[in-house]
């Protein structure tokens, strides 16, 4: 692909980010189910409802809703294959440059606290590093190539992930 095509189309990402999380998820519950591992780890009931659900709604509003609500207020639409006019770096943009990828991966470990599922904590890692090689590379050298040495900078400032 041309640098000229690069910058007129958005990042080179074919697959949904999203479905990488839930199908996570849905794989971690249901090895579990066939190959049950650390039966205890299991949490008293309330509280690893209440610890997994406050990692997972912090996690979506902190990181999910607010950078949604940023590209909204720019004009800008977040799917990672949409042309990106301004790299925005207001709000959780200041400490990670991929705050939607570090929701994912942090929702994912609140649902295996949650569901008391191993697994799932097991394939948390293998998320981030799926999301890495499916979307944020990708973007990476999409905004390179469209902000060359402004987004260096943002990159040499800001870490990908915390």
């Amino acid at each position: 692909m041309t640098e000229s095509k690069e910058k007129a189309s958005g990042a080179a990402v074919r697959i949904p980010p999203p479905v990488v999380g839930i199908v996570t998820i849905v794989a971690g519950y249901l090895a579990g189910r066939v190959f049950p591992i650390l039966t205890d780890f299991d949490l008293p009931t309330p509280l690893r409802y209440w610890a997994g659900g406050l990692l997972v709604a912090v996690s979506i509003g902190v990181l999910g809703a607010w950078p949604a609500w940023l590209f909204k207020k720019t004009g800008q639409n977040p799917t990672p294959w949409s042309e990106t006019p301004e790299i925005i770096v207001l709000g959780p943009y200041k400490f990670t440059r991929n705050p939607m990828y570090l929701m994912m991966v942090l929702v994912c470990l609140g649902f295996g606290v949650m569901l008391s599922e191993a697994w799932i904590v097991i394939l948390t890692p293998v998320l981030a590093v799926a999301l890495y090689h499916i979307a944020i590379k990708h973007e990476e050298t999409y905004l390179e190539a469209v902000f060359g040495d402004s987004y260096r900078e943002y990159r040499k400032a800001v870490r990908r992930w915390i």
